[in-house]
């Protein structure tokens, strides 16, 4: 099959969307497929040729000329190499390609990452539309997107190309760590986990937190933690591109978000066993198996957090526990079966 991933970029900076793409777009080369990867470039542009993914530089900044010159190019990538299958990823081009889509014998896939943006609607256009999470799929439809074309594919990062070469054994942590992996945005409720570590902290006297993550609103979390009595253990690690020695090295991994379509990082947390507490919104519950594999608090709750890491900590038995549940039943969360997922819901598009 001919398949072109449309991307605004492809930099390592911990960008969900990108790093899903980046993993299929790969495994698709590896499986003997023919891919290309469009977007304005980035740091990933050596692993996917080495991986056999061809890159073109298409930059989709929102400007008029840049668009149309992203129009043109576009629209001769897809007759010159005659694809068959746009996956677009992100909403402009999404946009580009729908333009192009009239009468064109390529079908057009749209996967919806982020699905609570209001933008994600535009992409109800498209031939199929993949979500994150049954879940996700409830949401849209009931938000005017056809249900007939709406597929589930939940994200299967083990197994990831982008891991391959990756650090693996545990980095050395003041323990028993509290650890999150997250983009520092308030979306991903940081302050509520600085706010759980605050009211645990003097019962725990030698608990640290490790919040691992960049993002524009660290200034702001910075603050909430200096004010904190147990500011000193609190640890901003910046963004990492290869947490799992992180994560390794965890008595706990936390990951707080108020929206979470399909983090990541959940797939990860549980290849590296570790005992996960998660706030039970969107696309989380089902990565964690409907709380069999973590335990599952309400969003924007510190008091529930709390208790909960609390209880982990303060129980080795109970944590160990939760890290064997975690690490069970792990197939289903390999990059190999969302790749096959994601294959037949082309071949359903190419079958209209």
């Amino acid at each position: 099959m001919r398949l072109l991933h449309l991307l605004n970029h492809v930099d390592q900076v911990g960008n969900g969307i990108v790093n899903v793409a980046v993993d299929l777009a790969c495994v698709q080369a590896r499986e003997g497929h023919q891919v290309w990867v469009a977007s304005r470039g980035g740091s990933y542009e050596t692993l996917l040729a080495a991986h056999g993914v061809r890159h073109v530089q298409i930059d989709q900044e929102r400007r008029p000329l840049t668009l149309l010159r992203a129009l043109s190019t576009l629209r001769a990538l897809l007759r010159d190499e005659r694809i068959e299958i746009v996956h677009a990823h992100m909403v402009t081009g999404y946009v580009l390609a729908r333009l192009l889509r009239l009468g064109a014998r390529w079908r057009l896939v749209a996967s919806v990452h982020n699905e609570w943006q209001r933008s994600s609607t535009l992409m109800g256009g498209a031939d199929r539309v993949i979500t994150m999470s049954e879940d996700a799929v409830n949401r849209l439809a009931r938000r005017g997107m056809r249900r007939e074309r709406l597929r589930p594919v939940r994200n299967g990062t083990i197994g990831s190309p982008r891991l391959e070469h990756a650090p693996d054994g545990p980095k050395t942590l003041h323990q028993p760590a509290i650890v999150t992996v997250a983009g520092l945005y308030e979306r991903k409720g940081i302050a509520d986990l600085i706010a759980a570590f605050d009211a645990i902290a003097s019962t725990h006297a030698s608990a640290h937190l490790y919040i691992v993550g960049e993002g524009p609103d660290r200034p702001r979390f910075e603050s909430q933690a200096a004010a904190s009595a147990a500011h000193d253990r609190i640890h901003f690690e910046g963004f990492c591109a290869a947490p799992r020695p992180y994560l390794r090295a965890a008595a706990v991994f936390v990951l707080a978000s108020h929206a979470e379509p399909g983090g990541l990082v959940l797939p990860e947390a549980r290849d590296c066993g570790c005992a996960i507490v998660a706030t039970a919104v969107d696309g989380s519950p089902e990565l964690l198996d409907g709380g069999r594999a973590g335990i599952l608090v309400p969003p924007s709750d510190p008091t529930a957090l709390a208790r909960s890491i609390a209880s982990l900590i303060a129980d080795p038995a109970e944590q160990a526990r939760w890290r064997e549940a975690a690490s069970a039943k792990l197939d289903w969360l390999r990059i190999e079966r969302q790749h096959r997922e994601t294959l037949a819901v082309y071949e359903d598009a190419l079958a209209t």
